[in-house]
């Protein structure tokens, strides 16, 4: 065990509840830490159900291709803890990890706080005391009462694709889902929403117009769309000319112009055309190589995507179907989500389906529950190793996408 591993095991003692939506308790401990949030560069804060990590992808590649110094603070992490915090265009060092990690539970005592707030408090210790010239905040859940939105008013405050997650938490109407995404909207920030169903637009520029904030909404103030091998950008009477997004998918055209839409509503610095050639995003539907990928007959594509919710099986079906031919679908699952929607949505598309729950996957669903959940049609795997090989035996190339859980995608990059 790292000795970041050690240390998050020993708050999560101190504090077992993994998510608990308030902001008093982390608010009590940057007042006692001398109010770090308060201290930070611009911020872009980035809230939704899909897509924020695509949008803060987008957002730092741009605004790095221009030369700006820019921080990033988003979960959750797929290999290393540290992918959480990067500053100034790097990861955080596990050196100066420990030290914010030690001032901050130094100051915090025994009193009770969640992993995640004393992780976000970490990062904004860390973020303030490096110089940049943005922050780019990604949400944790939900908005109105993430420990994230402890900050000040952004920015720019962008919302991303919004459908039904977490409903334990944040309720069962996509209007109240909405509602809390949209508490990020802040007095004194610019909003910048992407496509939405249109009860989740109308509760969004509820908000923006109850804060007396400028909404900035696709297919009203802003528009992307694709031409050929190339997409445009279009804002008031100027249109971009831009090359396609370095990440797949159509879903991947919202994000991009979101991220466009933000960084030009902020007035800072960006290059759209050199971060969309140069952006990356491990996990967002990603070509493997690799131990996995040489299991397969040679001309096979091995795929991964972190999608894990109706909004992902959306986006996903519809690669697929974009796609044509056969696909495999190999799924592994966390155990909150709604397994048996995401397969409803994804299996039509699918040639195959098997079921998986790797060695080390955090909270992963067992296999015979996706079996069920899937009406029967999956068989287990059940092991993703042990359902290539199988898929292998033919000798056939394939076309094999391994999806369904942010924690399975990290388990396979970590050996791939």
């Amino acid at each position: 065990m790292s000795r970041i591993e050690a240390r998050l095991a020993r708050l999560h003692r101190l504090y077992p509840r993994l998510i608990d939506l308030s902001l008093a308790r982390l608010e009590r401990l940057l007042a006692d830490l001398g109010h770090p949030e308060r201290g930070l560069p611009p911020v872009i804060h980035v809230a939704g159900t899909n897509g924020k990590g695509s949008v803060c992808a987008f957002i730092r590649a741009m605004a790095e291709a221009a030369g700006l110094r820019v921080h990033v603070y988003s979960s959750p992490h797929l290999v290393r803890f540290n992918e959480r915090i990067r500053l100034a265009g790097s990861l955080i060092e596990d050196a100066r990890l420990d030290a914010v990690f030690d001032a901050v539970e130094q100051v915090n005592g025994d009193a009770p706080i969640t992993v995640f707030e004393m992780i976000t408090a970490a990062a904004f210790v860390a973020m303030a005391d490096v110089p940049a010239d943005l922050v780019v905040l990604e949400v944790g859940l939900g908005g109105r009462l993430d420990a994230t939105n402890v900050i000040p008013a952004p920015r720019v405050a962008a919302i991303t694709s919004i459908s039904m997650d977490h409903q334990d938490f944040l309720g069962d109407s996509l209007e109240g889902i909405a509602a809390e995404k949209a508490g990020i909207i802040k007095p004194g920030c610019v909003a910048v929403m992407g496509a939405q169903p249109a009860v989740v637009g109308a509760k969004i520029a509820a908000r923006a117009a109850d804060c007396g904030v400028l909404l900035r909404a696709r297919g009203v103030d802003w528009d992307v769309g694709e031409s050929g091998e190339k997409i445009w950008y279009r804002e008031g009477g100027e249109v971009l000319d831009l090359p396609m997004p370095g990440l797949v998918g159509g879903h991947q055209l919202d994000n991009a112009g979101i991220a466009i839409a933000a960084l030009r509503a902020s007035g800072l610095a960006m290059d759209a055309a050199a971060g969309l050639r140069a952006v990356e995003w491990p996990g967002r539907m990603q070509r493997l190589g690799g131990v996995y990928a040489a299991m397969l007959p040679e001309g096979s594509e091995l795929w991964l995507d972190g999608a894990h919710n109706p909004g992902g099986a959306d986006a996903l079906a519809a690669m697929l179907r974009g796609w044509g031919g056969a696909t495999h679908l190999i799924v592994g699952m966390k155990q909150s989500k709604d397994c048996a929607e995401f397969l409803r949505i994804v299996m039509p598309h699918a040639a195959s389906v098997q079921a998986v729950a790797e060695p080390g996957q955090h909270l992963a669903l067992p296999v015979e529950e996706v079996i069920a959940a899937s009406g029967g049609v999956a068989v287990a795997g059940p092991t993703v190793a042990a359902a290539l090989a199988r898929l292998a035996t033919d000798g056939a190339k394939k076309r094999v996408v391994i999806c369904g859980s942010l924690y399975l995608a990290g388990v396979i990059l970590a050996v791939s």
